[in-house]
């Protein structure tokens, strides 16, 4: 059944077809039983087949149709064919173009005409049998009502139809919607995690070759000194291990669960142990604290670890050599404050504009998208005398 189904909704061309060709049979079988010896039996056949014509093709051009068909009722009424039954086309058509997305002036002509066939059909052919005016007006309702439930039928058939195509349409949306959301996520969550390995790599990678390059200078003449510089070169590295484990741990999400090691995000009272290793790495950093430390958001500590971090690293990179700098943590009442300055010689803003010295990093625009995710400010550029200050504030909400 459900095949011959899905073959029926396929062709429906084909299936109005086979139904025109029985409307067609049964109407002339009905003008010969019924009006037997008609003056006209040519015009009956033209005109039931017009409305077999009608049947066939009300889905394909349902507006012509309803045209023809109102053309073929006034021929009738003209030339006074009584109604048969290759009439009841004209219920189909009412319905179809009723429940038809077409033009609504094509509604409102099925409509008045359904409406009005009957008391035309009345007035032209009254019944024989004596009866009163309200039994011929309650005939004619009868008669009417018929018309009236197949627009009625058509017209909320066409309306639920219109209701679930917007349905579609709007979930259609909303998986596009979702969709672009998810691909804005995960650009949002690349960029986050190349700012991560970023600062990770640029920072310890530059303490390593640093201290390496100290260790080198100093092998035969100081071996215990090379030693110290080989272990700083043990323990950042493990340091970098780690944390790249962590963002390597994100990405991995959904395997084994020992692939993904996860280790804290650097946090506030880390800074002080990166200072202690800047300074190890031979780079002079003040360091200092003003207000009452209390806990602040990770979100916020993350950003002002990593702060402090690009900056102290794009020191060493480009202060050049005997350049000191200072860190300085402020909390206040409703935020965190950061002044790093240098006293080297600088880069250009613009390299760190464009990304660091290689043009390929992130600089200055991974900082600011750092404390634009939390809400804040900052303020980056050449220090007056020579060297380079980065201040931010953080706040502890971010603002809407």
């Amino acid at each position: 059944m459900q095949r011959l189904y899905d073959f029926l909704r396929r062709h429906p061309t084909g299936v109005d077809g086979f139904w025109a060709l029985v409307l067609l049979g049964f109407s002339l079988l009905w003008v010969g039983s019924t009006y037997p010896g008609v003056d006209h039996p040519v015009v009956y056949g033209v005109v039931a087949a017009l409305f077999s014509l009608v049947l066939a093709l009300r889905r394909r051009v349902p507006e012509k149709m309803l045209l023809l068909t109102v053309a073929l009722g006034l021929a009738q009424l003209a030339l006074g064919l009584e109604p048969f039954l290759a009439d009841f086309a004209m219920f189909v058509i009412v319905y179809t173009v009723a429940a038809h997305d077409g033009p609504r002036w094509a509604s409102r002509l099925a409509l008045a005409g359904g409406l009005s066939a009957a008391t035309l059909s009345q007035l032209r052919w009254p019944v024989e049998e004596p009866s009163s005016g309200a039994a011929r007006i309650f005939f004619t309702i009868i008669m009417t009502v018929p018309f009236a439930l197949a627009w009625v039928l058509g017209d909320s058939l066409r309306t639920r139809r219109a209701y679930f195509a917007q349905l579609e349409e709007r979930a259609s949306r909303l998986e596009q919607e979702r969709e672009a959301q998810a691909k804005v996520a995960v650009a949002a969550e690349r960029a986050r995690i190349a700012r991560e390995l970023h600062d990770v790599v640029a920072h310890n990678v530059s303490v390593m070759v640093v201290q390496a390059d100290g260790a080198a200078y100093v092998m035969d003449s100081s071996p215990e000194t090379a030693k110290q510089a080989l272990e700083t070169i043990s323990g950042t590295g493990r340091q970098a291990l780690a944390e790249m484990r962590r963002l390597l741990g994100i990405l991995r999400t959904g395997e084994h669960q020992e692939a993904g090691e996860y280790v804290p995000q650097p946090d506030v009272g880390q800074i002080e142990d990166l200072v202690e290793q800047v300074r190890g790495a031979g780079l002079t950093v003040d360091f200092a604290i003003e207000g009452s430390p209390r806990p602040l958001p990770s979100g916020v500590e993350l950003t002002a670890y990593r702060i402090v971090q690009e900056a102290l690293t794009n020191t060493r990179k480009h202060g050049g050599p005997d350049a000191g700098a200072s860190v300085r943590l402020v909390y206040f009442d409703d935020g965190l404050g950061l002044l790093v300055e240098d006293d080297g010689r600088g880069a250009p803003q613009e390299m760190y504009e464009d990304g660091g010295a290689d043009g390929r990093g992130h600089g200055l625009i991974g900082m600011r998208e750092r404390v634009g995710m939390v809400g804040g400010t900052l303020d980056a550029g050449p220090r007056p005398g020579g060297g380079f200050r980065i201040s931010a504030l953080l706040p502890l909400k971010p603002a809407h």
